[in-house]
């Protein structure tokens, strides 16, 4: 059925449907077709839950960028409801285990009695404009084949990089932690001296040229190869093996200037400084209080018209058999600013394409998607 027709005979039937406001939609499906749920841990899933409920109760005064029920949707989706959906996980994960049953959350019909689905339409408007300026072949083509009721669905990882305590030859980039100048100053005490402060002056193709390290203008917090550079400048993470030891380190807070998703990553001018952390870490105002996540149930999405905390579901087919997972988002990135055609589900941690690609293959580029609400 053609998406115009199947969204009206759904309004016509009473079915609540949430406009954006350009050619995207939800709408409210009674009978979704989820097929097999196949829920990677039950744990991890409620483990985020908890995590960004934390933040909620910590941050529901101060971030009103992601704390919010969401721009585009009415009073059946408030942050209320999205943080009982949250509690519930957790609910039925504790009440399942301590019966020593299988998680009921991988149950389709349990899932089907208890939540509402908004089936959730890509804006294609945007992905095709954003497809017409774009330099790069392979990610015009992913943009103009978007279904016209299925969402684009990207992977990210956190990058597994070798890396030196000290500058080599082929450790030559470091990963920054903020300049000197700023290191005492909070993110909006940093904003209103911005015209002076080291962080904004320079692009990422400048300090891959030396001006931080020749100037001394920051500490170099661990050196990694300029590929590599790249590669967790556009993950945000990075698992580092130094010494035998394994470590985590964050994006912190960046240089000002947009993301560009017309061209690749080596062309970004935008440049983020680190933080180091102890796991992997989604969203947050701060690095301080950012969201702790797991693998395969967290998505990073866009935060901002979205809201933060919403459970989601995507759909596709493996070979035969139609397969559902489900992740919280709670993550975000420059990508998704002005972006509502276009998910990024968080897999694992991996050195590079090869094993990246070999453990994931079997994603979709694109998937029938929902977001869940707790009845």
């Amino acid at each position: 059925m053609k998406l115009k027709l199947k969204i009206m005979l759904l309004m016509l039937c009473g079915i609540n449907s949430f406009a954006f406001a350009n050619s995207g939609k939800f709408v409210l499906e009674p009978m979704p077709d989820i097929g097999q749920v196949k829920l990677f841990k039950t744990s991890d899933l409620c483990t985020v839950a908890k995590n960004t409920r934390t933040y909620f109760a910590n941050n529901h005064k101060t971030d009103s960028y992601g704390v919010h029920s969401g721009q585009i949707f009415d009073a059946n989706i408030s942050l209320e409801k999205v943080d009982q959906t949250l509690a519930f996980i957790c609910q039925t994960y504790v009440t399942d285990v301590r019966a020593k049953q299988q998680s009921r959350m991988q149950n389709s019909e349990f899932l089907k009695q208890n939540f509402d689905f908004y089936r959730w339409y890509p804006d294609k408007t945007t992905a095709d404009n954003i497809a017409k300026t774009s330099t790069n072949e392979i990610k015009t083509r992913l943009l103009n084949n978007i279904p016209d009721e299925q969402l684009f669905i990207t992977k990210y990882y956190t990058k597994l990089l070798e890396a030196s305590a000290v500058k080599t030859a082929e450790f030559n980039q470091a990963l920054y932690a903020i300049p000197f100048d700023e290191q005492h100053l909070t993110l909006e005490q940093a904003e209103l001296q911005k015209h002076k402060l080291t962080r904004f002056k320079y692009t990422r193709q400048q300090v891959i040229n030396g001006v931080l390290d020749s100037n001394n203008l920051a500490k170099p917090l661990v050196w990694i190869s300029e590929d590599s550079l790249h590669d967790v400048l556009l993950q945000g993470t990075g698992v580092l093996k130094i010494d035998g030891k394994t470590r985590y380190f964050n994006v912190h807070r960046n240089n000002d200037i947009s993301y560009d998703y017309s061209i690749g990553k080596t062309e970004q001018a935008r440049y983020w400084y680190f933080a180091e952390v102890p796991s992997i870490m989604g969203y947050g105002k701060t690095i301080e209080n950012k969201i702790a996540v797991k693998p395969h149930v967290t998505f990073a999405g866009n935060v901002a018209q979205l809201g933060l905390g919403k459970l989601i579901m995507i759909n596709y087919q493996q070979g035969s058999e139609s397969v559902s997972q489900m992740g919280i988002l709670a993550d975000t990135g420059g990508a998704f600013d002005n972006n509502l055609f276009q998910l990024d589900f968080l897999v694992d941690s991996y050195f590079g394409w090869s094993d990246y690609h070999q453990a994931n293959k079997h994603l979709p580029d694109y998937a029938n998607t929902w977001i869940m609400i707790k009845k």
